[in-house]
């Protein structure tokens, strides 16, 4: 029986998988691990989630090397070194309310869910189809996502006020106010922006914010490549 307090804890039956695939992603992990500071319980997170099955079938070969991968739509799923780079920034505690901006395929929505638990992810996705692919998706694996087309700025303003916040497209000009005024006092978010600021250093930085009563703490953690915001 699952742990009920651990990774791989959305109840879902045993799921038969191809042995060539589980071991690519052991294999993955291995890699995150040596190249990685990353916690142990975000490296179980990755391991618990089969990447292959959030990836078009021609491109399943390449599913569990560390690099992103087209998903359609003129959009990506992100390198797995990336998810665990957010997912640690993010360190979201079990039991967590957290917004993903961008589902895109479902895939880093999984690993939020093997972090925080089932039924606490809420995650908007700007293209309809995607959106509807990555429910479809994610139901099928197992994995209780409430997924919304639309705005990620106005998707869940009823679900308000989460505890974290996990951007995986670019805006311009920082975090969206939108998204700020919907997380807690206290509670973090980490996105990928560009402003005038930043483009100096690189182009678009990743960074953390941590919501103040007046305000928010900003962390910088480095250059990184994302979609834009849209």
């Amino acid at each position: 029986m699952d742990d009920p307090n651990g990774p791989n804890s959305r109840g879902d039956p045993e799921r038969e998988e191809r042995s060539d695939f589980a071991a690519a992603r052991r294999g993955l992990v291995g890699e995150l691990r040596e190249r990685l500071d990353a916690s142990e319980r975000t490296l179980s997170a990755i391991q618990a989630v089969p990447r292959h099955e959030f990836v078009p079938e021609e491109r399943r070969s390449r599913a569990y090397a560390d690099r992103p991968l087209p998903i359609g739509h003129d959009q990506t799923i992100s390198a797995p070194h990336m998810v665990a780079v957010m997912a640690d920034l993010l360190d979201p505690d079990r039991g967590d309310r957290v917004l993903e901006v961008g589902t895109g395929c479902g895939y880093h929505a999984a690993v939020l869910v093997e972090l925080v638990g089932p039924g606490t992810v809420y995650s908007a996705e700007y293209v309809p189809e995607l959106a509807a692919a990555a429910r479809e998706r994610l139901d099928r694996l197992g994995y209780e996502v409430t997924v919304r087309a639309g705005d990620g700025r106005e998707a869940f303003p009823d679900e308000a006020p989460f505890d974290a916040a996990s951007v995986a497209c670019a805006p311009t000009g920082g975090v969206p106010d939108p998204i700020v005024d919907q997380v807690r006092t206290g509670g973090r978010i980490v996105a990928p922006v560009e402003d005038d600021g930043l483009l100096a250093r690189g182009g678009q930085r990743l960074v953390r914010l941590t919501v103040r009563e007046d305000g928010v703490d900003r962390e910088d953690h480095g250059g990184v490549r994302f979609v834009p915001m849209r």
